[in-house]
C-alpha cells in the first residue's frame, strides 16, 4: 500500500469518529429504551449456548436410561429455551424500530429545517434529486443501519464469547484451533471492508441521478411526448440504470464473497478439530457428550461470526449515508445579519443606489451602477431583453441575491441592517410560475399569513382577484382541494389565486415578474385587472416582456446587458425614439405598416 494511501485513511479516521459521534449522540437520546432493548438483546444471547450445553446430558446419560427424567425435563428445557428467545427477541426488535424511527424522524425535521433555510443560490444549483435522495434513501440508512449495528454487534459479540466459554469449557484444545482461525478471518473482512465503503458512495450518488431522471420526466411527460424525446430519455434513464445495476453488483460480489471465504477459513479449523476429536475420544480424553455439545456450540458460532462479519459492511454503508445527511444538515443558512425591524409602518420608499453584481461563474456583471428610487405608491416597470438583468435586480429587494457593491434601502432602512423576516413580510410577490401547495384553496389564499384569517376575507380577496364565479362553482367551494401543485387549474386561475393570496398579505411592496407573460388574451385581462386591483396604493416593481401592461407605469427602465440605458414614462420613452421605441414597435406594429414606414 502506498504512503498516499496511509495518509488518505489516517485523514478519514477524525472525519469517522465525528460521524460515528454524532449519529450515536442521537441514538442516545433514547437510551433508556436503548439499555432495555441491549438487556433484552442479552438475554436472547444468552440462551444461544445453553442449546448447546443442553446437548453433553442429553448424549451422555439421556440415551443409556441413566436419567429417566431427562424424557421431559431436556424436551421441557429446550421449548422454554426458544420460548424465551422469541419473546426478547420480539421486544428487543420492538423497541430498536422504535429508536430507529424517532432518530429518524429527528433527523429529517432538522434537514428540513436547514433545508428551507438554505439561501436562493443553493436550490439554483440543480441538485434536486440529490437532495431528494438524502431525505428519501441516506436518513432511512443511517437510522436503520445505527441502530442494527447495535443489536447485532452487542448480541453476535455476546453469543460468540458465550459459545467460545462453552467450547473452551468442553476441550481448550480444541477450542485452541478455532481461535487461531479467527485472524485470519479479521484480515479478509478488512479489505473487503474497503472496498464496500467506495462502492457504497458510488451507488448513493448514482441514486441521486436516478431520482432527478424520474423527476424531469413525469415533470416534463408532456414535452417527451410532443417532442418525441421517448428515446433520449429510456437512454438516459437506462444507462444510469445500468450504472447502478454495475455498482450494486460489485456491492454485492464483495459483499457475498467476504461470508464463503470467512466460512471457508472456519470450515478448516472444524476439519481440524474433527481430526483431533478423534485422536481425544480414542484416547478417553473426550466423552460423546463434550464432543457433541463442542460441534453444537461450533455449529451455531457460525451465524454469529457470519453477521458480525456482515456488520461491517452496514457500517460503512450507514457512515457513507451520514456523511450524506449531514452535509445538509451543515450547510451554512442563509446570512441575516440584520438585528433591526422597521420601526413603524413601512410606507414603500425603495431606493437603489449604485447596485452592481456579479455571479461567481460569470465572466461579466449581471447589474452594473444600477440606481433609482420608486416613492410610495409608484410603479416601477423593468423592461429589456432576456438576460439583461432585471430578474436578479428584483431578487435583490427580498434578499435572494446580494449586491457586490451598493446599497438599497427601503423608507431610508438599509435592507441589510432589517431582519430577513420583518423585511420579507413587507414584500409580496407574483410570478410567471406560481406555486401553489397541496391543501385547499383557502390554505393557499391564506398561505403564511400569522394572523388568522376568516373565510370572509379571503372571499374577499378571491372577488378582487376575479374568482368568485371560478370557486363558487366547485363542490368545496374555498375549501375545495387544489390538488398536486393545482394542476386542475389553468393558468389564469393559478395567477388569480397568487394576486389573492398577495392581497390577503396586503404587503407595502410589491413584485410582479412577467406575471401575464404565459396567458391567453382573456386570461390576461382578467388577471390585469385583478392586478390593478392590487398594485393601488402599493410600491409595485414589475418585470414585464408585454409592454402593453406597463403602459401606465409611473417610471420605465429599460436594461441592456445589467445597465439601465433609459428611463422614463410611456409617453417620454416612445417621444426619445431609443431602445424602448424599438422594442414598442416590433411588438405593436403591422409587418407591412413597418415596411411602409422604412419606404
Amino acid at each position: 500500500m502506498t504512503s498516499s494511501t496511509h495518509k488518505s485513511e489516517a485523514s478519514n479516521e477524525p472525519v469517522k469518529f465525528e460521524l460515528w459521534k454524532r449519529i450515536y449522540g442521537r441514538v442516545g437520546k433514547y437510551w433508556n429504551a436503548l439499555a432495555l432493548s441491549l438487556l433484552l438483546v442479552v438475554v436472547a444471547a444468552a440462551t444461544q449456548p445453553a442449546l448447546a450445553v443442553i446437548m453433553k446430558p442429553l448424549l451422555d446419560d439421556g440415551f443409556n436410561g441413566n436419567k429417566p427424567e431427562y424424557i421431559w425435563t431436556i424436551p421441557l428445557a429446550f421449548v422454554s429455551l426458544v420460548f424465551l428467545r422469541g419473546i426478547v427477541g420480539y421486544f428487543s426488535s420492538y423497541l430498536f424500530a422504535w429508536v430507529a424511527n424517532n432518530v429518524l424522524l429527528g433527523l429529517r425535521q432538522d434537514m428540513f429545517k436547514r433545508l428551507v433555510h438554505l439561501p436562493d443560490a443553493d436550490f439554483k444549483r440543480g441538485d434536486t434529486g440529490r437532495l431528494l435522495n438524502r431525505f428519501t434513501v441516506d436518513a432511512g440508512n443511517v437510522t436503520y443501519l445505527a441502530t442494527d449495528v447495535i443489536m447485532v454487534l452487542v448480541r453476535e459479540s455476546i453469543a460468540v464469547l458465550a459459545l467460545i466459554g462453552v467450547l473452551l469449557y468442553m476441550s481448550w484444545q480444541l477450542t485452541l484451533i478455532v481461535i487461531v482461525v479467527l485472524p485470519v478471518s479479521a484480515l479478509i473482512s478488512r479489505y473487503f471492508i474497503r472496498r464496500l465503503r467506495r462502492i457504497n458512495r458510488g451507488t448513493i450518488a448514482m441514486n441521486a441521478e436516478l431520482t432527478k431522471v424520474i423527476r424531469e420526466s413525469i415533470e416534463g411527460q408532456r414535452v417527451i411526448k410532443l417532442f418525441d424525446g421517448y428515446d433520449r430519455e429510456i437512454k438516459r434513464f437506462s444507462s444510469i440504470n445500468a450504472k447502478l445495476r454495475r455498482l450494486d453488483m460489485r456491492a454485492t460480489i464483495a459483499d457475498s464473497a467476504l461470508t464463503p471465504l470467512a466460512q471457508f477459513t472456519i470450515a478448516i479449523s472444524v476439519g481440524a478439530v474433527i481430526a483431533v476429536a478423534l485422536y481425544q475420544g480414542n484416547a478417553q480424553d473426550l466423552t460423546v457428550g463434550s464432543f457433541g455439545a463442542f460441534m453444537a456450540a461450533l455449529g451455531q458460532i457460525f451465524d454469529p461470526i457470519r453477521r458480525l462479519t456482515r456488520v461491517a459492511g452496514s457500517m460503512q454503508r450507514m457512515l457513507t449515508a451520514a456523511e450524506s445527511v449531514f452535509t445538509l444538515i451543515d450547510q451554512l443558512p442563509e446570512s441575516d445579519l440584520g438585528a433591526k425591524a422597521f420601526p413603524g409602518q413601512v410606507q414603500g420608499r425603495v431606493e437603489f443606489n449604485s447596485v452592481s453584481h456579479r455571479f461567481d461563474d460569470a465572466s461579466k456583471n449581471t447589474l452594473t451602477d444600477i440606481s433609482f428610487v420608486a416613492e410610495p405608491g409608484q410603479t416601477i416597470a423593468l423592461v429589456g431583453r432576456s438576460g439583461s438583468g432585471k430578474t436578479t435586480l428584483v431578487n435583490m429587494l427580498p434578499r435572494f441575491v446580494m449586491p457586490d457593491s451598493g446599497s438599497i434601502t427601503i423608507d431610508g432602512y438599509s435592507i441589510f441592517d432589517v431582519n430577513l423576516k420583518d423585511l420579507r413580510s413587507n414584500i409580496s410577490l407574483v410570478s410567471q410560475d406560481v406555486v401553489l401547495f397541496e391543501g385547499s384553496i383557502a390554505e393557499n389564499v391564506a398561505y403564511g399569513v400569522a394572523s388568522e384569517v376568516s373565510d370572509e376575507q379571503i372571499l374577499a380577496a378571491l372577488e378582487a382577484a376575479n374568482l368568485t364565479g371560478f370557486v363558487n362553482s366547485l363542490p368545496g367551494g374555498i375549501h375545495n382541494q387544489v390538488g398536486e401543485n393545482a394542476n386542475q387549474l389553468s393558468g389564469g386561475q393559478r395567477q388569480r389565486l397568487a394576486i389573492a393570496r398577495a392581497l390577503i398579505k396586503d404587503a407595502p411592496i410589491l413584485i410582479l415578474d412577467e406575471a401575464t407573460s404565459a396567458l391567453d388574451n382573456e386570461s390576461e385581462r382578467q388577471v390585469q385587472a385583478s392586478l390593478e386591483r392590487l398594485m393601488r396604493g402599493r410600491t409595485t416593481l414589475v418585470i414585464a416582456h408585454r409592454l402593453s401592461t406597463v403602459k401606465n407605469a409611473d417610471c420605465i427602465l429599460v436594461m441592456d446587458e445589467g445597465r439601465i440605458i433609459e428611463q422614463g414614462s410611456h409617453d417620454e420613452l416612445l417621444a426619445r425614439e431609443g431602445s424602448y421605441a424599438q422594442l414598442y414597435r416590433m411588438q405593436f406594429e403591422r409587418p407591412e405598416q413597418a415596411a411602409g414606414d422604412k419606404e
